[in-house]
């Protein structure tokens, strides 16, 4: 089956943490691991609630501000902290938006409700996407089928015609359960010549 769409995440694919420092020194200070702090900051019942919409970003931070009795302003400082060293590959995107001219493109991301204001004003990416799925906006967080059959649907493709590109394993067996074709993500070169084998390997 020929394929007409590719699907990216963000976090992890488009967006990667170029220097884990910052986040071990904040670790450290919280008398965590690298690996319970970004669990603090996106997982837990209130991380989990924030990434399907039940409840906002704000809420989220402040039920974490509370946890570690931080003061707003410390708890701000934190969060910059924890996000600073995060940078978007701007050489895949713009191998996303050359895709683009012959693809339908689209992009899921497990995220907070802020994430579309934060793409359409301060990172301007949104252009290389006929569709922008995340998960708070409609209810759902990958590896949840109906998210993916949403996102083919929405694209106006079938899933077999859909590429899936995620850094998670179990994103990507999510995908492949739909019936997308799927690559797990390692760095950009790996992920772009495994898909241009798979896009090669469907031209008609």
């Amino acid at each position: 089956m020929t394929i007409r769409a590719i699907i990216f995440d963000l976090g992890g694919v488009l967006l990667r943490t170029a220097d884990f420092t910052p986040r071990e020194r904040l670790a450290s200070r919280l008398g965590m691991s690298r690996h319970e702090l970004e669990g603090f900051i996106f997982g837990g019942e209130s991380g989990d609630r924030a990434q399907k919409g039940e409840i906002s970003v704000q809420q989220h931070w402040e039920t974490l501000r509370q946890q570690i009795n931080y003061s707003p302003e410390e708890f701000t400082h934190l969060v910059d902290e924890f996000f600073a060293n995060d940078e978007l590959d701007l050489s895949l995107l713009d191998y996303v938006r050359k895709l683009h001219r012959t693809y339908k493109t689209g992009l899921i991301s497990n995220a907070f409700d802020d994430l579309r204001q934060v793409i359409c004003e301060r990172w301007h990416f949104e252009d290389a996407f006929d569709d922008m799925l995340i998960s708070a906006e409609v209810g759902w967080a990958k590896p949840d089928r109906r998210i993916f059959r949403l996102a083919v649907k929405r694209l106006g493709v079938e899933a077999g015609q859909t590429v899936f590109v995620d850094d998670m394993l179990r994103n990507v067996e999510g995908a492949k359960l739909v019936g997308l074709q799927a690559i797990q993500f390692q760095n950009p070169s790996q992920m772009r010549l495994d898909l241009e084998q798979l896009l090669n390997g469907h031209e008609d």
